[in-house]
């Protein structure tokens, strides 16, 4: 496929074919997180302060997108943003501390709680539309895709009745299971919120979009089927029209992979829990992305490297493989180590190479 840029046609990205499976130059590879706190030239730019400020600023935070594409030559960028966005820009309550996360000022109790999700619209995400701009515009010197995100509703939801980041998921739990009926209504109030943010994204011009359902690996497969794919589907169903490729990706998910390919996603994030090989099975044989294990990149690079060539030996030759890591870059990451990432990569990788 091709694409129009400033009046000539120019080859589509070799990631947008890759999410549909298609026959690749090379292997596309980014980097959940790739943007962010282990750059340097990040933290000389962000100083201090709460990410949401830094993310009311769209000249910054379109930069923060940008940096990594520079250093790394990834091909694709993804928006600096975070998943509590939407819940913050309705006024819940939101934070995210540095160390810790987001943490909400009145955790969701009660069915009183679902005035303050009010409908998301397009003037409360202005300052997210605006850096998509930007990026874009950058971005097109290169024919370098935007990916814009979101956080699925229950991994938002778990952050909104948690009131932080838990390891136990027990209040959430403790809500599906003994009140359904509030459940299922904070999950319809969360599934259009996310199909806005997500649609003005892409009106915007991000030209692929992730669904983060980071903690949906908490959960049982009886827990998932009821508690978490119907939203999943619903949110995949209402951005369908929109003709970019979407990837779904969870963390500890490898024994509800093969129900998580059921919600209508093109692509699978894998984490380094399942071997690609595997997890491609369990999907069902389609476009996976992953999955370095994002510690093998803390001891320099010949052993991230030995790592890479790894993945790419399980995700054979078959098309459709975008190489990632199996979560997001862990902040003491060298950047250095990256940068030889993604030239193996490039170099080495031949999964659907024409």
């Amino acid at each position: 496929m091709e694409a129009q840029t400033k009046g000539y046609l120019v080859a589509e990205p070799v990631f947008l074919r890759a999410c549909r499976g298609e026959s690749v130059e090379h292997v596309p590879v980014w980097f959940m997180r790739q943007a962010g706190r282990s750059l340097p030239e990040y933290r000389a730019l962000r100083g201090t302060g709460s990410i949401l400020d830094a993310l009311a600023d769209p000249d910054l935070a379109c930069e923060v997108t940008l940096q990594p594409v520079r250093r790394y030559g990834v091909d694709a960028a993804i928006l600096f943003s975070d998943i509590v966005v939407p819940a913050h820009s309705v006024g819940f309550g939101v934070d995210v501390v540095p160390g810790r996360g987001p943490v909400i000022a009145q955790p969701f109790r009660s069915a009183g709680d679902l005035e303050r999700l009010r409908e998301l619209t397009l003037e409360d995400i202005r300052h997210v539309t605006d850096t998509v701009d930007k990026a874009v515009l950058a971005l097109a010197e290169t024919n370098t895709p935007l990916i814009g995100f979101a956080g699925a509703p229950f991994t938002v939801a778990s952050y909104l009745v948690e009131g932080a980041p838990t390891r136990t998921f027990g209040i959430i739990k403790g809500l599906m299971h003994s009140d359904p009926a509030l459940y299922h209504s904070l999950m319809d109030r969360l599934v259009q919120m996310t199909i806005t943010f997500l649609r003005a994204q892409v009106d915007h011009g991000a030209r692929a979009l992730q669904l983060f359902d980071s903690w949906a690996g908490s959960l049982t497969r009886d827990e998932y089927v009821r508690f978490a794919l119907p939203a999943t589907k619903q949110v995949l169903a209402g951005i369908a029209d929109l003709d970019v490729p979407t990837i779904l990706f969870g963390v500890g998910t490898g024994e509800i992979l093969d129900l998580m390919a059921t919600a209508g996603t093109n692509v699978m994030g894998i984490d380094w829990h399942v071997d690609l090989d595997e997890g491609r099975r369990r999907v069902g044989g389609g476009p996976v992305q992953g999955n370095l294990d994002p510690a093998r990149c803390l001891n320099g690079a010949e052993l991230a490297i030995t790592a890479t060539r790894e993945v790419l030996a399980k995700a054979g030759t078959q098309p459709g493989h975008i190489f990632n890591l199996g979560h997001g870059v862990l902040p003491e990451t060298d950047p250095e180590v990256l940068t030889q990432v993604v030239r193996v990569v490039h170099d080495e990788g031949k999964a659907g190479v024409r």
